[in-house]
């Protein structure tokens, strides 16, 4: 399937489990405006599979923070925001120094595409547009570790191992601490974590492991995106600890059983989403200082290393499919484009 310089190909999710690439008229860049053709985007597992199964909560937007995505969500609906293209074609107004660049937007998956150039960000020379199409989940990994303000000597442990799992794990890994421990359910996930740095890999099934990590835990992170995962993460953290929820829910409510030994464990409960800065960062902190940092995080972990499965857009199906039914043996995911 091709687009061409009049249309472009986009990716529509149709309802639960149901998705479809279209072909829609594209026309030159307005003034201000750029064109810019995808090479390759990537599936975040997380926030799209719950797109893709129908659990986003009604009347909510998918991310008011992002121009693409601040409506409410009503199939048939584009979603995704890790796209990585060249600029091909410039509007009036534009310098010629946007011409041909490589550059990051957070724009739904799609073929080709018209954005203002204050929307895209440039990928930096020696980062291949693979990594390049994982910085929002870097982005997200730093986030994490900004609000759960891991400590020297700490013990930790991160419950979910997917992509943003493993990339926090990666960065956890970085710091001396005394203990970082992955959870997860997948063999393939946990030992891409001890291959990251975690201390030890538990499966959340095995009883054993799981009682000797029970109340060992300073800092705990919750990013597995299921909800029965939390009262484990809060029993795996001890008198004063933190639990640091990453996991977007959605319609899927969290039953926890807070009338026994939390009611006595001071342990605070935290929500952290990449859209926002923590209020207690803002005196020097900005979004623009975090993707600083985030983009020299990504040269150094090479997230592409994460993939392993490639899908042309023509074949979007089978890739939320592999994600959604055969998550034992997927991690990352990227669509490829035809290139002109």
């Amino acid at each position: 399937m091709h687009g061409s310089e009049s249309s472009a190909l986009a990716l529509y999710f149709l309802g639960p489990g149901r998705v479809e690439v279209r072909e829609e008229p594209l026309g030159p860049p307005a003034a201000g405006q750029v064109r810019v053709e995808t090479l390759v985007s990537s599936i975040s597992p997380g926030s799209e599979l719950l797109v893709y199964r129908g659990r986003v909560p009604a009347g909510q937007a998918l991310d008011p923070s992002l121009p693409a995505l601040a409506e409410e969500l009503a199939y048939p609906r584009r979603y995704g925001y890790a796209a990585v293209g060249r600029v091909a074609a410039l509007g009036e107004g534009v310098g010629e120094e946007w011409r041909d660049r490589r550059v990051v937007a957070f724009h739904p998956h799609q073929s080709a595409f018209l954005i203002s150039p204050d929307e895209l960000l440039p990928v930096p020379a020696g980062v291949s547009s693979e990594a390049a199409a994982f910085l929002p989940n870097v982005e997200t990994a730093v986030n994490f570790l900004m609000d759960g303000r891991p400590i020297v000597g700490e013990r930790v442990a991160v419950f979910g191992q997917g992509v943003v799992g493993l990339l926090t794990t990666a960065l956890l890994a970085r710091l001396p601490l005394t203990d970082l421990v992955a959870v997860d359910r997948f063999p393939l996930r946990r030992q891409r974590s001890l291959a990251l740095g975690a201390t030890a890999a538990l499966d959340p099934a095995e009883a054993g492991p799981m009682a000797g990590l029970h109340g060992s835990s300073d800092l705990t992170y919750e990013l597995s995106g299921n909800p029965a995962a939390l009262e484990a993460a809060i029993a795996a953290t001890g008198f004063g600890g933190r639990v640091v929820i990453g996991s977007w829910y959605g319609d899927q409510l969290a039953e926890l059983s807070l009338g026994g030994r939390f009611h006595r464990s001071r342990i605070q409960l935290m929500s952290s989403q990449v859209s926002t800065l923590d209020p207690r960062w803002s005196a020097r902190w900005t979004k623009a200082r975090r993707l600083e940092v985030a983009w020299r995080l990504l040269a150094e972990l090479a997230p592409d290393r994460l993939v392993t499965h490639r899908f042309h857009l023509d074949r979007a199906a089978d890739a939320y499919a592999q994600l959604d039914r055969r998550p034992e043996e997927t991690v990352g995911v990227i669509l490829t484009y035809d290139t002109r």
